[in-house]
């Protein structure tokens, strides 16, 4: 059976639709945590009725965006993982590929607590920690971390450390391309600060920049949804 006229444009609008509200929340709920779905939806230039097709209420629309942080993250993890090279690069590596995620969803963090849950958070950044600890346990054991700390507890201090910053940049007290973090964190893990800026810049000339612009997809409030 032949599928009927205008099903294919419909569902790319629906996708168009749901893609920019989404990138909008990530904009707009990084200034307002408490803007209504009401006026996300002006703000993604939607109509109520759209919005609440894709999303009938506030609990389903950080779901999404939870999901696909999710996603992102276990992405830019996979990517990062460079066994071979020392674990002061590789923690450098880590630091720099888990920056840019942090900086596109670090407006999730004024929700975390309230609205997603600490063990939908913790789910969320299962990866990452897995993978921050090993690398740190590694370091350790090459005698370039600090030992003082079991590797896990070290990996939480780094991760807070890094959340921290992100808050900062929420209030607009701080800017970074990644690589002040980086090299913060090898800092905190024991290595020289000399040593840290070294490494960093090395392994951040090394990453291909990629581009990761906000969606502006097009289409309209009355395209079908």
């Amino acid at each position: 059976m032949s599928q009927p006229v205008g099903r294919v444009p419909q569902r790319r609008n629906a996708r168009s639709n749901r893609a920019r509200i989404l990138a909008t929340a990530r904009q707009e709920l990084g200034r307002n945590p408490d803007i209504t779905l009401e006026e996300l939806a002006r703000a993604s230039g939607v109509v109520r009725r759209t919005l609440f097709g894709h999303f009938p209420g506030r609990a389903a629309l950080l779901e999404a965006l939870a999901e696909e942080a999710a996603e992102t993250l276990q992405a830019a993890v996979a990517s990062g993982a460079e066994t071979a090279e020392p674990a002061e690069r590789a923690l450098a590596r880590f630091s720099l590929s888990m920056w840019p995620v942090g900086d596109r969803y670090r407006m999730l963090l004024a929700l975390a607590q309230r609205d997603l849950g600490p063990e939908r958070v913790t789910e969320v950044l299962a990866p990452a920690r897995i993978r921050a600890t090993a690398i740190v346990e590694r370091g350790q054991r090459e005698g370039v971390f600090h030992p003082h700390l079991p590797p896990a507890v070290l990996s939480a201090a780094l991760e807070a450390m890094t959340i921290a910053l992100l808050e900062e940049v929420n209030t607009g007290a701080f800017e970074d391309d990644g690589t002040r973090v980086a090299a913060a964190t090898l800092i905190a893990a024991g290595v020289p600060e000399r040593d840290a800026r070294a490494v960093v810049d090395a392994v951040a000339a090394e990453i291909a920049p990629e581009e990761t612009p906000e969606e502006t997809p097009e289409g309209t409030a009355a395209d079908g949804g």
